[in-house]
This record gives structure tokens, C-alpha cells and sequence, in this order.
């Protein structure tokens, strides 16, 4: 079973907990779309929303390169509220892996993510945000494909 996620156009749900430091998990929900173009690159964009909380919506706009023959892929993301991320990924045989780190931040943050394929249409996102060497928020959520 090859991935989905990343790999194929697509669009997915997100559905799961987010939980910062001294505080409690709180529930996420979100929506995010692959597309792709003939020169390998995608682009995909995430929208987080919190409801019931007062929290800050959060939106990402990813593009990124597939290098030909490689299971690895180099990516710029605007975020809404850090400004530009780099980021490279690894395409594994059942998760997707990604590391990430904010340009030009005095707090150097950088995160780090694994989708773990559940089926074609199912994966498990974990991720983590560290400030230097401090977790400072962690994601885990559901995320499943939609018919188009």
C-alpha cells in the first residue's frame, strides 16, 4: 500500500488534541488540501481551528519539492503566526516524517512531525514544538481523506 497523504491530490480532515505546556488538551479540528504539479512540486495548505476555545486559528501554506528517485522532499511554509518555516521530510514505508524550523526566531523554534499511515484513506498525525530544548506543544490527531 503506497502513501496517499502528501503524495496524491487530496483533501483531508483533521480531528485530535493539542496540549501546551501546563495546560490542558484542548480539541482541534482542521482541513487540509494536497495539489500537485508536473515538475514535482505540491503545494498544501492546513487550516487549524480550536473549538470552544478563545484560541488563535492557525493556517499554514506549504510548498515544497519531491526530488526525483528520492523518498525525501525540501518545503517552505508561511505560518500565520511565525512567519517562514523550512522544513525537509522523509517518506518511509508507513509514516511520512517532517522536521521543521523558523527562520529568523530569537525563541528557535522547530517542531517535528510523523503521519503514520493507518489505511489509504487514514493517518495518525504526532507532532511536537520546541523552543530551543523545550516541548512546548503537541499535536495528536486523526486524519482521513474526503471523496472530491
Amino acid at each position: 500500500m503506497a502513501h496517499t497523504f502528501l503524495l496524491e491530490p487530496g483533501r483531508w480532515t483533521m480531528q485530535g488534541s493539542w496540549l501546551e505546556r501546563h495546560g490542558m488538551p484542548i480539541s482541534v479540528k482542521g482541513m487540509t488540501l494536497v495539489a500537485w504539479n508536473r515538475d514535482n512540486w505540491f503545494t498544501m495548505a492546513t487550516k487549524l481551528i480550536f473549538p470552544g476555545s478563545d484560541r488563535a486559528e492557525i493556517s499554514l501554506q506549504y510548498r515544497g519539492r519531491l526530488h526525483d528517485g528520492e523518498r525525501q522532499y525540501t518545503f517552505l511554509l508561511q505560518h500565520n503566526l511565525w512567519g517562514q518555516v523550512e522544513g525537509e521530510g522523509w517518506i518511509g514505508l508507513d509514516t511520512i516524517v517532517q522536521r521543521y524550523w523558523v527562520i529568523g526566531d530569537r525563541q528557535r523554534r522547530s517542531g517535528f512531525e510523523t503521519m503514520y499511515r493507518i489505511s489509504e484513506n487514514s493517518y495518525y498525525l504526532s507532532s511536537g514544538v520546541m523552543a530551543g530544548h523545550v516541548l512546548t506543544n503537541t499535536l495528536e490527531a486523526s486524519l482521513e481523506r474526503q471523496s472530491i
